[in-house]
């Protein structure tokens, strides 16, 4: 489904990040992985084995310099890139009275800026030069949390902003770049191991499909998205939560 496609992932070296690069690449894409972990990257290039469609970048979504330099270098070594995914994100599972000021502005860095920094790039780069433009794909990963709000407050307000941030850019970059959202449930991943065992279950106890949301249904959704077979969507939510919530 993703043969010649170039994708970008951020977050990319461990839970769903990882899974999407999995994913996109048995369906043919060429892969760009960043991530703020070093160690995590190497492991993850080590582990796929797919030299010459696998390239890995460290840096900090939420810092812009580090962006505009890997634009840059995307721009030099990889100007056929055509697909983004702002899958990078951090939860802390606190209430918004435990929060303390680092730790609201680390959460709004990462899971908001980073993704309108790189979205802001990538536009720039497939639509920034009028007499060179061309289509690209945009994929944020929000969560349920951004729909149906959190006891993580902060949280669930980042990824709120991300379903903002994905509507308005699907404006903003018509008709050359299509931007969407997956908003999944809760995904048995190493960021849910902070969640207390009776509120997964509380949670679970009020979805219609009994079958938990692992993340390869994430990434097919996000291949589905990425791939001209949605080539109608743009600016949608595409909810993976079970039927808890039907509105």
């Amino acid at each position: 489904m993703l043969l010649n496609e170039k994708v970008i992932v951020t977050g990319a070296a461990s839970g769903i990040g990882k899974e999407i690069v999995q994913h996109c690449l048995r369906e043919g894409a060429s892969i760009i992985a960043c991530d703020i972990n070093e160690h995590s990257l190497h492991e993850l290039e080590s582990s796929m084995d797919a030299p010459g469609t696998l390239t890995t970048y460290h840096l900090d979504v939420s810092n812009y310099s580090q962006v505009a330099a890997f634009f840059a270098y995307v721009a030099e070594k990889h100007c056929n890139v055509n697909g983004l995914v702002n899958n990078a994100g951090i939860y802390l599972a606190k209430s918004i009275m435990d929060y303390q000021e680092d730790e609201i502005n680390t959460v709004m860095d990462v899971n908001i800026k980073g993704a309108v920094y790189f979205s802001q790039m990538f536009g720039k780069l497939l639509i920034g030069n009028e007499s060179n433009r061309r289509k690209g794909t945009i994929v944020n990963i929000s969560s349920v949390s951004g729909i149906e709000g959190s006891s993580d407050a902060v949280y669930g307000l980042s990824k709120a902003a991300l379903l903002g941030l994905t509507k308005s850019c699907a404006m903003n970059f018509s008709p050359y770049i299509r931007v969407n959202a997956v908003a999944p449930t809760m995904v048995n991943t190493s960021m849910m191991d902070v969640i207390p065992e009776w509120r997964k279950q509380e949670y679970l106890s009020h979805q219609l499909i009994d079958s938990p949301v692992l993340p390869k249904d994430v990434a097919e959704t996000v291949i589905f998205l990425l791939s001209e077979k949605s080539r109608h969507y743009t600016g949608a939510t595409f909810d993976l939560n079970n039927g808890c919530y039907l509105r």
